[in-house]
């Protein structure tokens, strides 16, 4: 029965801003096949997994772009981290995925409702391609809205998740 009362929960729920997510790993190697073929393969660099959410756009694409092949997590030879994506010469591979945007705070099944539409998230994540691609950064990729089979050697392991209005 509904009895017209609107939560904290609901509030905070209508109130969300959303934001490019990635989740990266630094990895000694990583591919992706799609339906048993090989798409996307990489050597020592960074899988990154890409989740754009509803009103992501051009300014999320640039924080991403500049933030991650400058985040310092390779090691230098005193065993800091210190060195960039750039410095160590590593590659990356690109996944999308949806998923990062699944809201279980109710019940068991995730809702997905802050992902953005595929026709425009597909958009964006092509345009961050491109942006890390015009680094000169090697970028490997997955395939968009596919099932795919990603395999990877850790590093470390490290593993940061980065979002883009934090």
């Amino acid at each position: 029965m509904d009895f017209g009362i609107v939560s904290d929960f609901d509030i905070r729920i209508s109130n969300l801003v959303c934001a490019m997510k990635a989740v990266i790993q630094r990895v000694k190697s990583a591919e992706v096949d799609v339906d048993g073929r090989l798409i996307g393969k990489i050597g020592k660099g960074l899988l990154v997994f890409v989740g754009v959410g509803k009103g992501d756009g051009e300014p999320d694409i640039s924080y991403m772009s500049s933030k991650i092949p400058d985040l310092r997590i390779f090691e230098d030879h005193s065993g800091k981290f210190n060195l960039s994506l750039k410095e160590v010469g590593g590659e990356m591979l690109i996944v999308s995925q949806f998923t990062l945007y699944g809201d279980s705070r109710r019940g068991r099944r995730p809702s997905f409702t802050e992902a953005e539409d595929p026709s425009v998230a597909k958009i964006l994540y092509e345009q961050l391609i491109s942006k890390m691609k015009g680094q000169g950064i090697p970028v490997q990729t997955g395939e968009f809205q596919a099932k795919m089979d990603v395999h990877l050697i850790n590093d470390g392991p490290v593993t940061l998740l980065l979002d883009s209005r934090k």
